[in-house]
């Protein structure tokens, strides 16, 4: 009988139809099975297709989770390069390192444009992080999450993951996994674009922690912070360290381009309520991560719950407007506007009385002044971009590699 079953499991393991369940097993068939040099394009069976931009997603999860934590860790603690923040941050770069070099050497997974897009986006990354620990051990704290050397580590991510977006829409087949997929890189591409407003989210909690005597940051991070400005440690210096951005940024930044990003993510995944999906699916994830971090004693952040507001505005704009682009365009930024600043009007008047202050703010400082140059570059922007989707649209069309070849053949 132990005969019949070994016999049994090898000409499984032989069958080359069958696929292995599990991370490991996959891993080693694929090697096996597909590790040769190929240029860009090659066909790629749809096991692997799909188990290769799992992957991705499992890379970029370990990123969002390893940022988020860094940010609040920063409010609290004087910077430490080998911070657990950044530990799991490097586990997800470690991931999508391995993930473009396999890319790169079998062609697998990826077109040219696509491949390309992945392997400036790792190398802009990774340049941009020995120059962020150069900065630090030059200038000593980096105050404020919009620095040049962290602007690139953004760029990086969002140039990477632009070329994930790019060779998922060309090489995968319509489906659940598909929109699973799509909806998950979205999430990340968010998440990564809004982060840098995360400083006058942590910064406003901070600000009002301090004044009411209670600082969640530690004694010698406030000492260092201070001394930078040659002040000593008083409201001037803590204000500086936890809100030393316009508040004109603020809503721009999280309205405006939220929008922009949104609309193109509802554009390609192609669904009804997609755009509310995304930014429902990064405002959850902001409301998990909040206890955990106050249970565990690191400072918290507001939650931008007015992003909900802007993605049910973009869907509705795409229900209203249709096919008619300047209708779109123009519902779009009038719903984008008015629910957005609207949204996060009212959520300011909320007060997070967990915190123990009943005049602790839910919302950064806004610049309300800001809310016509909203809406018309949300409009203009909104106009011009379906003759710009169409084209891309016809390009990826036209130049589709196959991808569905029988795993036998591959």
């Amino acid at each position: 009988m132990a005969v019949m079953t070994r016999t049994a499991d090898s000409s499984r393991a032989a069958d080359p139809d069958v696929i292995p369940r599990g991370p490991i097993a996959k891993t080693k068939l694929f090697f096996r099975r597909y590790w040769k040099r190929g240029a860009p394009g090659q066909p790629t069976a749809p096991w692997a297709l799909n188990f290769a931009y799992t992957m991705w997603v499992v890379a970029f999860a370990f990123k969002v989770l390893g940022s988020s934590w860094d940010m609040s860790w920063h409010f609290r603690f004087i910077r430490d390069d080998l911070a657990p923040p950044h530990l799991i941050n490097t586990v997800g770069t470690g991931i999508v390192v391995v993930l473009v070099m396999i890319h790169t050497y079998t062609g697998l997974g990826c077109d040219k444009r696509s491949l390309r897009l992945m392997q400036a986006g790792m190398a802009t990354f990774l340049v941009a992080g020995p120059l962020d620990v150069l900065n630090h051990r030059i200038n000593g704290l980096d105050l404020t999450a919009w620095s040049p050397s962290h602007l690139l580590l953004y760029l990086g991510t969002g140039i990477m993951l632009a070329g994930v977006l790019d060779g998922w829409l060309k090489l995968s087949t319509p489906g659940r996994t598909r929109t699973v997929v799509l909806v998950a890189l979205w999430t990340f591409f968010l998440e990564n674009t809004f982060f840098p407003n995360g400083q006058q989210e942590y910064g406003i909690l901070g600000l009002r922690a301090w004044e009411r005597g209670v600082p969640e940051a530690e004694p010698s991070l406030l000492e260092f912070a201070a001394q930078q400005i040659g002040h000593p440690v008083d409201r001037d210096a803590v204000l500086h360290f936890t809100m030393p951005i316009a508040d004109w940024v603020y809503p721009l930044w999280g309205i405006g381009v939220s929008a922009l990003i949104l609309a193109l993510a509802r554009h390609t995944i192609g669904r009804s309520w997609a755009a509310t999906t995304v930014a429902g699916l990064y405002v959850g994830y902001r409301l998990l991560i909040w206890p955990l971090l106050l249970g565990s004693g690191f400072p918290v952040s507001t939650v931008p719950c007015y992003l909900l507001a802007v993605g049910v505005a973009v869907d509705l704009a795409f229900r209203i407007g249709r096919d008619h682009r300047a209708l779109t365009a123009a519902t779009g930024a009038l719903l984008v506007t008015a629910s957005g600043y609207g949204t996060l009007l009212l959520q300011a008047q909320f007060r997070p009385w967990i915190l123990g202050d009943a005049h602790t703010e839910s919302a950064p400082p806004v610049a309300y002044w800001t809310i016509p140059i909203t809406l018309v570059a949300v409009g203009l922007l909104w106009w011009a971009a379906p003759p710009a989707t169409r084209w891309l649209s016809t390009r990826l069309a036209r130049h589709r590699p196959a991808t569905t070849l029988p795993d036998a053949v591959l």
